[in-house]
Order: structure tokens, then C-alpha cells, then sequence
């Protein structure tokens, strides 16, 4: 059963001051977006001032903490959890991006890397044809990477969702976790390169702490991997009574050297929510309260999908 301390409600914490960035462990698309990020803010500054005033005035919450100014939606991508600026769905001219099939995140790499392969695809058609499958290949694999798919999420109470695409690669009983208040269970999840790489929220929870840990490119397929790779640990409470806590660890593998985790503390997310990425093969880690009722429904080596499988189920009624 769990402590006490297990079903108080948390106070959210404020992010660690190593998270500069829902991407933090920076990246070169990662710069040539933030550099067209100035050009394009001193344009709007210059040539559309109206349209700057009109953003201004339906944005709400501040722009302060961010290492820029806030002038339209765009420039939260990299700084939404540095501060509490937004805008309401309808005011958001970009809404338009969040239906396009590929992960928003990774629209910079995608263009920057895609283009490029498509063009020398195209040149090597003409010139030396029998060349061409290899960047027109490769070009294929940095799509489907990207790609976005939409999910159904299960609406039954109690359910848990898999937090990301993959194979269970673990499924471990835990004496004791510091943050969940007692004995819990992992579930890990490999992702290889050809899995969709979009994290979800596992439950309708809150976020109460974040963790950013520097570290090591290993293969996520190592065991050692969960302890000396950079990684993302994200605590969560459950909204509903009893207000059980939770974990998800975003851990970056070999070919995955960037975490992205848009999250801000204290904000609630609906089960199935869309937070963030891996980019390229990585692991990520569930781990659960294990209480009376809880019910594990996958095992080592079955294939889950992020936000639509359901990984886990407590079976008591709340209280």
C-alpha cells in the first residue's frame, strides 16, 4: 500500500536551472532554429509592428523567464516551459502545424536533413541513375522518423498508456521508489529508429518535478543504459483520488542524442497528451505504485503505441 506521503498532493517544483530549453541538450538544428528565430522576431518588429500589437494583446500569462521575447506562438517552441505565455487555440494562427502528420518538434530536421536528400535524389536521377536509390533512401527513413500518426486513447478509469512507441524491454518489481512513496514496478520500453519517437502522458496527471542528467550516447538495448545516459525523469500526480504518483524517464540511446520535454511544473496533461520526443533509437521508463489493484498488462517483448496501449490498470475504486 502506499504512505502517507504517496497520496498528499504534491507541490509542483520549480524546473532545475540545467533546463534552459524543453530541448536541453541543444543541437545544431536546434541553433539554426533559435538563429531564425532573431531574424524572423526582428522582421515582424520592423515590417509587421500591427501585427506584433495584435498578438500582444491576446496573449496571455507573461513572456518573463524566456530568453527572448514571446511575440507570436513560434516563439515558445524551445522556451514554452521557461515562462507562462500562450495564447487560446483560436488566437494561434500556427494551430494549423499540430495536424500535420510529423512531430512539430522535429520540423526543423526534418526540412534540414529531407530537402537536401531529396535534391541530390533528384540530381543523381538524371546524371548517375543507379546512385540514386541511397539518399532517396535515406531521405524515406528521415520522414517516416518524423512522422506524427494520430492516436485513440482508451477513456476507462484507471487505465495507464504507454508513454511511447516500442518493444517492452523490462518489467521489474522495485522495493522502493524516493518519489512514488513505496514499493513500484518499471515498465521500459525500447525504441528503435523505426518507432515513432513522440512521447505521451500516461494518466490525466500533473506535472510536480523535472530532472534534466547529462551523460552518455550507449545503445538503449544495454541495461546500463538507464543509469549512465542523458535522460529526462519526469514525476506526475494523478488528478483523481487517490492521487497516486508516477514516473516517466525520457533516456536518450546511441543515434538519440536529443530529449525534447515541453512540460511546465504544475501544469495538468490529459492521458494520451503529447509532451515531447527522443530523437532517434532511445528508451523510455514507466514506473507505477505498486498497490493493491494494480494490474501489469504487458510483458517483456510486446510491441505497445504511445497514448493508445493500454500498459498497465488499477482495478480498485478510488478512495
Amino acid at each position: 500500500m502506499p504512505t502517507t506521503d504517496a497520496i498528499i498532493r504534491a507541490t509542483p517544483e520549480p524546473l532545475p536551472a540545467n533546463i534552459t530549453s524543453v530541448q536541453p541538450g541543444g543541437g545544431v538544428c536546434y541553433r539554426v532554429e533559435l538563429a531564425w528565430g532573431r531574424w524572423r522576431r526582428w522582421y515582424l518588429r520592423v515590417f509587421r509592428p500591427g501585427y506584433v500589437r495584435r498578438m500582444a494583446a491576446k496573449r496571455h500569462g507573461s513572456d518573463e523567464g524566456a530568453p527572448h521575447e514571446v511575440l507570436d506562438p513560434r516563439d515558445l517552441k524551445f522556451c514554452r516551459n521557461l515562462c507562462t505565455a500562450d495564447w487560446e487555440a483560436a488566437d494561434d494562427p500556427f494551430r494549423w502545424r499540430d495536424r500535420i502528420p510529423f512531430a512539430r518538434w522535429g520540423l526543423a530536421e526534418l526540412a534540414l536533413l529531407s530537402f537536401p536528400l531529396l535534391a541530390a535524389t533528384i540530381a543523381l536521377t538524371f546524371t548517375f541513375w543507379y546512385l540514386a536509390p541511397l539518399p532517396g533512401i535515406v531521405c524515406l527513413l528521415v520522414v517516416w522518423f518524423f512522422r506524427d500518426p494520430p492516436r485513440h486513447v482508451p477513456e476507462q478509469a484507471g487505465l495507464i498508456v504507454s508513454p511511447a512507441d516500442g518493444t517492452i524491454a523490462e518489467v521489474a518489481e522495485l522495493e522502493h521508489d524516493e518519489f512514488v512513496g513505496g514499493p513500484a514496478v518499471r515498465i521500459g520500453i525500447f525504441l528503435s529508429i523505426f518507432n515513432v519517437h513522440i512521447n505521451r502522458a500516461p494518466a490525466r496527471s500533473r506535472v510536480i518535478r523535472l530532472r534534466y542528467s547529462p551523460g552518455s550516447f550507449i545503445s538503449a538495448v544495454r541495461p546500463e543504459s538507464t543509469l549512465v545516459n542523458e535522460n529526462l525523469w519526469i514525476g506526475l500526480e494523478e488528478e483523481a483520488p487517490p492521487h497516486r504518483r508516477m514516473v516517466v524517464r525520457q533516456i536518450a540511446g546511441m543515434f538519440a542524442r536529443r530529449i525534447v520535454c515541453g512540460l511546465r511544473s504544475g501544469e495538468v496533461l490529459e492521458r494520451g497528451h503529447k509532451f515531447g520526443m527522443i530523437k532517434l533509437g532511445s528508451r523510455t521508463e514507466l514506473i507505477l505504485s505498486r498497490e493493491a489493484g494494480l494490474s501489469v498488462e504487458v510483458g517483456v517483448g510486446e510491441r505497445v503505441r504511445a497514448g493508445g496501449s493500454v500498459v498497465a490498470r488499477y482495478n480498485e475504486e478510488p478512495g
